[in-house]
C-alpha cells in the first residue's frame, strides 16, 4: 500500500456543521501529529491568531495585493467551519497545523487569467446549454430535491453520521460531481499543488498514519483515486505580491456565498444545529420560538401553540419527504402555514432575517491593522458609529461641531468607495446628489452600515495614503486628472470641500476654470453652475476654501455666461439628449432668478429665442415656454400666440406632442389651471385627424401621464369650461366624479390606519 494510501482524508464542504462534528471526532480517535488544512500556504502566520482565545468567528483570512493593483480574496470561518475544528483542534493538543493550498499570490494572479464574464457569456448556445445543468443540479434533480441546499441538508446535514457511513458517502458524492465546470482545469492544479505538500511532509519522515488532511471533498475524491497530474501545478508559477491578515467577518455576508463549496443560506440556523450537538429538530425548534417572538412584537396575535404545532408540522413534513429532520424549506413552509397564516410575506421580509443572523466576529487585539483600519476603528468608537452587519440610521446636525466632523469622516469613506456610510433620500424626495445638495443640507440623514467589505475597502486603499485625509486627497487628485468636461471638476471640487481635502480645492478650481472655458455640453456647465452656486452660498459654513473663497464668484458668472451663450445651439441637438438638456434648462433658470450675481437678461433672452424657435427641439422649447410662463416673463398675447403656432393643425403632430411633454413637464399643476393654455390645448386636439390624432396619441399619452391626480381634476375642470356646456360649478362636479375613486381609496386607507392605531392602543 503507498504511504499516501494510509494518510487520513477527510472530505469536507465548507462552513459544515455535521462535516465539522465528524471532523472532530475522528481526530480524537486518531490524535495526529499534523493536521493539513485546505488554505492559503501564505497565512500559516495566521493560525496564532485564528485559534487565539480572543478571536471570536465568524473571522476571514483576507490577502490583499501590495504592488499598487487593487485586488483581493477572503477566506471566511465560523466555529463550524470544519478547517477552523482542524486548526483549532490542533492548537488545543499541541499539534502542528499547516494550510497547504496554493498561497494568495498566486491565487490573484491566477483569477487575473481566468476568463471574463463577457467571454463566458459568448460561449456557443451548445455550451451554455451544457453548462446550464451542473454535476450538483443533476444530482439535485435526480434525488427529487428542488436546490441544491435541500439536498445537502437532508443528505448530509440532518442525518447523524458515523465517521466512516460519512466519510464513504461524501467521496461518493464526490467522485460524481468533481468532472465538470468553468474552474476545473483550476481545481485539478489545486489538487497537484495539494498532493506535493502532503507528499513533502511524508518525505519528512512523518508516520502517514499519524498526518490528517482536511480538504474540499473533490480533491479529497481526487487524491484517494490518484486522479491527480503533478505536472498541473505549474499552472501557478505566476504569483503578485500580498499581505495576509485576519478580519471580523459576519453572518450576513457568509449567506451571500450560498454555492456548492462556499457557503449556507443560514449560518445562525446552522450555527444552533452545531451548537445542539449536529441535532436539526432542536434548531428547528429554537428558530420558530424565535419567529414567535418576532411576530409577537410586530402585534401578531400567535401563541405558544401555534410554535408547537408549526414544530409538529415541520417534522411531519420532513418524515413525509424522507428526510431525518427538519430543514431550512420545512421550517419556511410550517412557519407560514401556521404562525404567518398562509402569508408568506412576514417570513420574506422580517423573519428569514432570523436564521440568517447579525453575528460578526472579533479578532485578537495583537492583529496588526494598516493606519486606515486603525484610524477608522478609533473614528468609529470616538463617534460612537453603528459597527454592526445591520443598517442604522445616523442623522447629523451641521451646525454641530461634533457632527460635521463626523460628515467629513462618512463623506471621506464616500469619495474612498469604502462601502460604510450612504446618504438617505431627503423628505422633500430624490436621491441625494453631490454637488450643490451635499453642500446646502443643514442636516445630513445617513445609513450607515459595517460590513467585511468595509475592512477589505480599508485594507486595499492603503495604497492611496497612510491617513483617511491623504487617501482622499490622492484619490481625489486622481479624479481630477481624469476629468474631461466642467461637471467632472467641479464634482471634485464639492467632494474636496465636504471631505475637508483643503490641498485639492485649488487645483480643482484651476481644472473647473480651464474646463468650462472650452465645455460646450450643455448639462456639464448646468451642473458645474449648479456646484459653484452651492459654494457661493453655503461653502463658507465647511471651512475649507479658505483663500480660494472669493475665487468662486466669478468663476460661477463666467461659467453661467458660457452656458447661456450655449443654450440656444444646444437645444437643436439630438432627440436623444432632450431628457438631459431639458434638465439642464431648469437648473440654469433657477440659477438665473436666485443668483444675483449671474446675467439674468442674457439668460432670459436665450430662452425666448429657443423657445420661438422651430429648429430647437420640440421638448427643450416646450420647457423654455412653460418656464417663461412660470416665471411671468411672457404676457397671455405671447403665450397665446406661441401656443398657437406650434399647435396649428399643419404641424407634425409627433413634434408637437413632444413640445408639449416639455411644456408640461416643468410645472405641470401651474400650467393646468391656466384657462388659456388649456383652451389652445384642447384647440389643438379637435383640430387633428383621425390619422394624425393616432400617431401622436404616444407622445400625448407620455406628456399627460405626467399629470397627478390634482392636476388631472384641473384639466377636466378647465376643459368643461373652456368648452361652454357647463358652469365652472357644473366643471367642479364633472372633476368630482373623475376624483370619486381616488376618495375611494383614501377612505379605505385611513380605515386601515383607524384600525391599526385602535391595535396599537390595545397593545399599549
Amino acid at each position: 500500500m503507498r504511504a499516501i494510501d494510509r494518510v487520513h482524508l477527510f472530505p469536507v464542504r465548507h462552513h459544515s456543521p455535521r462535516a465539522s462534528a465528524v471532523l472532530l471526532s475522528m481526530l480524537e480517535r486518531v490524535a495526529p501529529d499534523l493536521v493539513l488544512v485546505e488554505g492559503p500556504s501564505d497565512a500559516e502566520g495566521m493560525l496564532g491568531v485564528l485559534t487565539d482565545p480572543e478571536t471570536v468567528p465568524p473571522i476571514a483570512v483576507l490577502a490583499y495585493r501590495t504592488d499598487g493593483t487593487p485586488g483581493s480574496v477572503v477566506w471566511p470561518f465560523v466555529t463550524y467551519s470544519p478547517e477552523y475544528v482542524a486548526v483549532r483542534w490542533a492548537s488545543t493538543h499541541g499539534k502542528v497545523a499547516r494550510f497547504i493550498d496554493i498561497a494568495s499570490g498566486q491565487s490573484l494572479a491566477d483569477d487575473e487569467e481566468m476568463p471574463s464574464d463577457e467571454a463566458l457569456e459568448s460561449k456557443s448556445e451548445q455550451e451554455a446549454s451544457a453548462d446550464a445543468t451542473s454535476p450538483h443540479d443533476a444530482v439535485t434533480a435526480r434525488s427529487g430535491y428542488r436546490t441544491f441546499e435541500e439536498f445537502w441538508e437532508a443528505s448530509f446535514e440532518a442525518p447523524d453520521y458515523q465517521e466512516d457511513a460519512f466519510h464513504a458517502a461524501l467521496m461518493a458524492f464526490a467522485d460524481v460531481v468533481r468532472h465538470g465546470g468553468p474552474r476545473e482545469d483550476q481545481s485539478r492544479a489545486r489538487d497537484a499543488v495539494m498532493l506535493a505538500a502532503i507528499e513533502a511532509a511524508l518525505a519528512d519522515g512523518i508516520a502517514p498514519e499519524k498526518i490528517v488532511v482536511v480538504l474540499g471533498a473533490a480533491h479529497a475524491a481526487a487524491i484517494a483515486s490518484g486522479d491527480v497530474d503533478p505536472s498541473a501545478a505549474a499552472r501557478f508559477s505566476r504569483t503578485v505580491p500580498t499581505t495576509v491578515t485576519v478580519i471580523p467577518y459576519s453572518f450576513p455576508r457568509l449567506a451571500e456565498q450560498t454555492g456548492y463549496g462556499a457557503g449556507n443560506r443560514a449560518p445562525f440556523f446552522h450555527q444552533r444545529a452545531h451548537d445542539a450537538g449536529g441535532d436539526y429538530r432542536r434548531a428547528a425548534l429554537e428558530v420558530l420560538v424565535d419567529f414567535t417572538d418576532h411576530l409577537r412584537l410586530r402585534g401578531f396575535s400567535v401563541s405558544l401553540a401555534d410554535t408547537i404545532e408549526a414544530y409538529r408540522l415541520a417534522c411531519l413534513l420532513s418524515e413525509i419527504r424522507g428526510k431525518s429532520g427538519p430543514g431550512l424549506d420545512e421550517v419556511r413552509e410550517a412557519t407560514i402555514a401556521t404562525l404567518c397564516r398562509g402569508e408568506s410575506a412576514h417570513v420574506d421580509s422580517f423573519l428569514w432575517g432570523t436564521v440568517v443572523g447579525k453575528g460578526v466576529g472579533r479578532v485578537a487585539k495583537g492583529v496588526g491593522k494598516n493606519s486606515l483600519q486603525e484610524e477608522f476603528w478609533a473614528a468609529i468608537a470616538h463617534f460612537k458609529l453603528p459597527k454592526s452587519d445591520e443598517a442604522e440610521a445616523v442623522a447629523l446636525r451641521l451646525s454641530d461641531p461634533v457632527h460635521v466632523s463626523i460628515s467629513v469622516l462618512l463623506h471621506r469613506l464616500r469619495t474612498l468607495q469604502i462601502p460604510y456610510g450612504a446618504l438617505t433620500a431627503q423628505k422633500r424626495g430624490g436621491a441625494p446628489k453631490a454637488g450643490m445638495e451635499s453642500l446646502s443640507r443643514v442636516r445630513e440623514a445617513w445609513t450607515c452600515q459595517w460590513t467585511p467589505s468595509t475592512e477589505i475597502a480599508l485594507v486595499e486603499a492603503i495604497v492611496l495614503g497612510e491617513s483617511l485625509a491623504i487617501a482622499t486627497e490622492h484619490a481625489l487628485n486622481q479624479r481630477l486628472g481624469e476629468a474631461k468636461k466642467a461637471e467632472d471638476a467641479t464634482a471634485v471640487l464639492v467632494d474636496a470641500v465636504v471631505t475637508h481635502a483643503v490641498g485639492t480645492v485649488s487645483l480643482a478650481l484651476a481644472a473647473c476654470e480651464r474646463l468650462a472655458a472650452h465645455d460646450d455640453d450643455l448639462p456639464s456647465l448646468a451642473s458645474a453652475c449648479r456646484a459653484l452656486a452651492g459654494l457661493v452660498s453655503y461653502g463658507s459654513s465647511r471651512e475649507s476654501l479658505g483663500a480660494d473663497e472669493h475665487v468662486i464668484g466669478p468663476l460661477l458668472v463666467k461659467t453661467f455666461a458660457r452656458a447661456a451663450l450655449r443654450m440656444p445651439f444646444a437645444a437643436r441637438g439630438s432627440d436623444e439628449e432632450a431628457p438631459a438638456l431639458t434638465e439642464a434648462l431648469r437648473v440654469l433658470h433657477e440659477l438665473a432668478f436666485t443668483q444675483d450675481t449671474v446675467d439674468k437678461d442674457a439668460w432670459v433672452l436665450a430662452m425666448r429665442e429657443v423657445a420661438v424657435a422651430f429648429d430647437a427641439l420640440p421638448r427643450c422649447a416646450g420647457a423654455a415656454a412653460g418656464l417663461l410662463l412660470l416665471s411671468r416673463l411672457w404676457t397671455d398675447d405671447d403665450l397665446d400666440a406661441a401656443l398657437r403656432l406650434r399647435m396649428s393643425a399643419t404641424s407634425e403632430p409627433g413634434r408637437t406632442a413632444e413640445f408639449l411633454v416639455g411644456f408640461l413637464e416643468v410645472n405641470a399643476l401651474a400650467i393646468v389651471k391656466n384657462p388659456l393654455v388649456v383652451g389652445i390645448l384642447d384647440a389643438y386636439l379637435q383640430s387633428l385627424s383621425v390619422e394624425a390624432f393616432r400617431d401622436a396619441v404616444p407622445m400625448l399619452r407620455r406628456a399627460l401621464a405626467e399629470l397627478g391626480k390634482t392636476e388631472r381634476r384641473y384639466l377636466v375642470e378647465n376643459v368643461v369650461a373652456v368648452r361652454g356646456h357647463a358652469t365652472q360649478e357644473e366643471a367642479s362636479v364633472a372633476a368630482r366624479v373623475v376624483s370619486e375613486k381616488d376618495e375611494a381609496q383614501l377612505r379605505a386607507v385611513s380605515d386601515e390606519l383607524s384600525k391599526a392605531m385602535d391595535d396599537l392602543d390595545d397593545l399599549l
